[in-house]
């Protein structure tokens, strides 16, 4: 009886271990820093994938300066019109290296790739990293202040001919607390077209008349809601995806009107945070 007691006794103490030692690594491991946490979480396929998409400029990249105009429309969420955010070369540049490199546009639904017009009806283009786009990466870096521990994500740019669009989304993709999109430049770098305007319908109209020159203001509206900022060449919207404490903003919806004639190209530039990610030697 006594050796049934003490067997008894041990078995107690090795489940109460083993819950403990399961429960401790559920909660995280007291000790291991964020940038281990993040080694950790990378294991994930989704978080690997963001990563091997991000990019770091070449050694001794040379930059000229180049001059822009900011507006600031709203704080909260900071959204932005940026006025010659690439020049008319740029521009051209980036139409052009794209020019061989079209594909249909694709969504994701459940983790499944594949074609949606009634979502998405675009051609989108990897664009190559010359020295322009580099310099490109880097501008849109420094407007945001050169955040620590956050990187440019390869760039695309979107074409969208007639009846072209993308329907309301938000670009949050992935989130976690190491890991997000935390923000968006649209950029406009052909706007041969009518329609095709970039929508917030979350977003109030404000009351300076200013700001008509940028977004579609009384007749112009057509009875969309929210603000709807207009296609300039080489002009950009830039918006920031989340609050401080990591919370996606609901303001931050948005969709590519559909193009009612022409052409519109765009360039996606979006900006991820990996906290502890070291850019590659």
């Amino acid at each position: 009886m006594p050796q049934e007691t003490s067997s008894i006794r041990w078995r107690t103490v090795v489940e109460v271990a083993i819950i403990s030692l399961v429960i401790y690594i559920l909660i995280g491991t007291p000790g291991i820093s964020t940038s281990q946490t993040t080694q950790t979480e990378a294991v994930n396929p989704k978080a690997r994938a963001k990563v091997e998409n991000l990019v770091y400029p070449r050694e001794n990249l040379q930059c000229t300066h180049h001059g822009h105009q900011i507006h600031i429309f709203t704080t909260n969420p900071l959204v932005m019109y940026i006025e010659d955010f690439v020049s008319e070369d740029e521009a051209d540049h980036l139409v052009d290296i794209s020019a061989n490199n079209w594909q249909v546009s694709t969504v994701f639904n459940k983790g499944q790739e594949h074609r949606d017009d009634s979502i998405r009806k675009s051609e989108k283009a990897l664009v190559d990293r010359d020295d322009m786009v580099q310099c490109i990466e880097q501008r849109a870096l420094s407007i945001q202040g050169w955040p620590q521990e956050t990187f440019i994500e390869r760039l695309w740019t979107q074409r969208y001919n007639v009846s072209g669009h993308y329907a309301h989304h938000y670009d949050w993709a992935t989130a976690s607390k190491h890991s997000r999109r935390v923000s968006t430049f649209m950029v406009y770098l052909r706007a041969e077209c009518t329609g095709g305007g970039t929508n917030f319908p979350r977003l109030p109209m404000p009351h300076d008349e200013k700001w008509c020159a940028y977004i579609e203001c009384a007749a112009e509206r057509d009875g969309t809601p929210g603000v709807t900022f207009k296609p300039r060449k080489g002009a950009a919207v830039y918006w920031e995806n989340f609050d401080a404490s990591g919370r996606g903003y609901k303001e931050t919806i948005h969709a590519g009107l559909p193009v009612t004639s022409g052409v519109k190209i765009g360039l996606n530039i979006w900006t991820w945070f990996q906290a502890g990610h070291v850019a590659d030697e």
